[in-house]
């Protein structure tokens, strides 16, 4: 598992440190492994061309000491300084390593940018917020046009390091070294897609337990239950799925299909005719019971459960309003996704409930949940995933280019196995089904999210393939069982 922290948590793990070290000690061990990583990028240092973007924080001293060492190795290193109070004994040994500084803001700034072989971003470290200012925000889109690989010092300028927050221009690196820890901003969206590939340095840092990790498949293997001799099918889990309409009956075959695929004992279904003969073609293993349109009664009785999944293509109308009071309800494990979460929007008060209860809404349907705008929602991930899952005492999974996992306690699960085609329709709907099943297999909602989105995410790497295609909602369900597999 893959531990992530805010600034203020890195900001203190560093002072020990630096208090225990002479000066400039820890910045000298920093920039040893940045200039290592920057040479490798290149392959021959030798006569390469270096631009270092250098502020006045230590990621900048960090830049130009990195600098001085690849200068010594025969590269054209030219620094442009966004501050006057640039950290004096680094610029001073990229002068000595005969590095050439200028202040930034000129004409040359393009031609050197456009010219460079390697672009080394020092310009705001962990501690920067909002947008950048001139001359910063006129650089990164320098580089954004250049040709040059891009290495970010600590974190991108531009991107909030604790949130992923980016509020105008930022730079998109190729490579992210940072040091000590990730950073969270590292690894939620937006600021996750300027970020490129992360590369963690061992500073000596002492930190604290973190609230926000990303699971890796190792951890998700452990959480996923494998069944012995003695297992049945209730030990493995008996979702109950109320998903589907005459509308959009296709999301019931989807959710089924998900939760089959991730290995639940029994998938028990209940929904409208037209969508319960879609379910007995596609998966005959699953149990259908059909019922009239609003019949919590009939949902009830149609059998044991050890968890609920309701809400996809079920529809908003008052039929549909009661189905969704009857499962919340209930004493057992509840995931809400789509239409369900559209009712709860307007009552917060069915998710008061003592029992487990998993959202798993994308940015437009938290907006509705929360009341707010989407792009604020898709600006402010974490803070206001955060923020729901308090408010509504409640474990909320918001999907997106980075799906977010919090429980009411803080706790955040970052999702790291991803592709943008996940995004097709229909894929929500077996992410309900593989994450119900982790529920009634007796998974909490936090491990259930996080694994459920995993597992999604793997599924999806496996069946666009290499090089990427697009794929449909039926083959990332498909793909799920070979996703478990590949966590094993």
């Amino acid at each position: 598992m893959r531990a992530a922290y805010d600034a203020a948590a890195v900001r203190a793990a560093e002072k020990p440190v630096l208090d225990s070290l002479p000066e400039g000690a820890l910045m000298q061990r920093a920039a040893t492994a940045l200039a290592r990583r920057c040479a490798e990028l290149l392959g021959g240092v030798y006569g390469s061309r270096i631009v270092l973007l250098v502020g006045s924080g230590g990621n900048g001293g960090d830049a130009m000491y990195a600098g001085a060492r690849l200068a010594a190795r025969g590269a054209r290193v030219d620094a442009l300084l966004v501050t006057d109070q640039p950290f004096a004994p680094a610029l001073q040994a990229l002068r000595d390593a005969g590095g050439r500084v200028a202040a930034a803001g000129g004409d040359r700034d393009a031609v050197l940018v456009a010219t460079a072989d390697l672009v080394v971003d020092g310009m705001v470290g962990i501690g920067g917020h909002g947008a950048l200012r001139p001359p910063m925000a006129r650089l990164a889109e320098l580089v954004a046009d250049g040709q040059a690989t891009v290495v970010a010092v600590d974190v991108p300028s531009g991107i909030d390091a604790s949130t992923g927050v980016v509020d105008g221009a930022a730079v998109r690196a190729d490579v992210t070294v940072t040091f000590g820890a990730i950073k969270a901003g590292l690894l939620i969206a937006p600021g996750a897609e300027s970020a490129g590939l992360v590369e963690v340095v061992d500073i000596g840092l002492s930190l604290p337990a973190p609230d926000i990790t990303a699971l890796d498949a190792d951890d998700v293997g452990v959480l996923l239950a494998q069944p012995t001799a003695e297992s049945d099918k209730y030990a493995r889990g008996v979702l109950g799925i109320v998903a589907g309409s005459d509308t959009y009956p296709g999301a019931a075959q989807l959710a089924v299909g998900g939760a089959l695929a991730t290995g639940a004992g029994m998938v028990r279904y209940a929904g409208a005719a037209g969508a319960a003969d879609l379910v007995r073609t596609r998966w005959p293993e699953a149990l259908v019971t059909t019922i009239e349109p609003g019949d919590a009664e009939a949902v009830l009785a149609a059998g044991r459960v050890q968890a609920w999944a309701i809400g996809s293509g079920l529809g908003t109308d008052d039929n549909a309003q009661r189905l969704v009071a009857a499962i919340l309800a209930t004493d057992l494990p509840v995931l809400l996704d789509a239409d369900a979460i559209t009712i709860v929007a307007t009552d917060h008060s069915l998710v008061t409930r003592r029992a487990p209860t998993l959202l798993t809404p994308h940015a437009g349907e938290f907006a509705r949940l929360m009341d707010l705008e989407r792009s604020t929602v898709e600006a402010h991930r974490l803070e206001q995933v955060r923020a729901a899952a308090k408010a509504l005492g409640a474990t909320v999974l918001l999907k997106g280019a980075t799906t977010l996992v919090a429980d009411p306690a803080g706790s955040v699960r970052v999702n790291t196995a991803s592709t943008p085609y996940l995004a097709t329709a229909g894929s929500g709907d077996v992410l309900s089904g593989i994450c119900g099943a982790l529920l009634a297999g007796g998974l909490d909602p936090l491990d259930a999210g996080s694994a459920g989105a995993f597992l999604h995410g793997l599924a999806g790497l496996l069946a666009s393939g290499s090089p990427p295609s697009p794929i449909t909602a039926l083959e990332i369900a498909d793909a799920v069982p070979s996703a478990i597999a590949a966590t094993r």
